[in-house]
């Protein structure tokens, strides 16, 4: 069970790499992203908030997972 949940997290680091930056992607080239003057708007804001809390997570859930599998 242990390794089971060391390579759970693994995992969900992964998922969390690969996906949030291609939505960075996409966010930064919606038109509600800058304002007339190019300015970041709320919209950009919070979700770049939200994108750096979830690379956060992957990164703590890949150190959690390697602590796992090796203790």
């Amino acid at each position: 069970m242990v390794v089971f949940a060391g390579i759970l997290l693994l995992v969900n680091a992964f998922y969390n790499v690969v996906v949030w930056p291609r939505f960075w992607s996409r966010i930064s080239k919606d038109p509600r992203a800058r304002d007339e003057q190019g300015r970041a708007t709320t919209f950009l804001t919070m979700h770049a908030v939200l994108i750096g809390l979830a690379l956060l997570i992957a990164i703590v859930s890949a150190i959690a997972g390697v602590w796992v599998l090796v203790a």
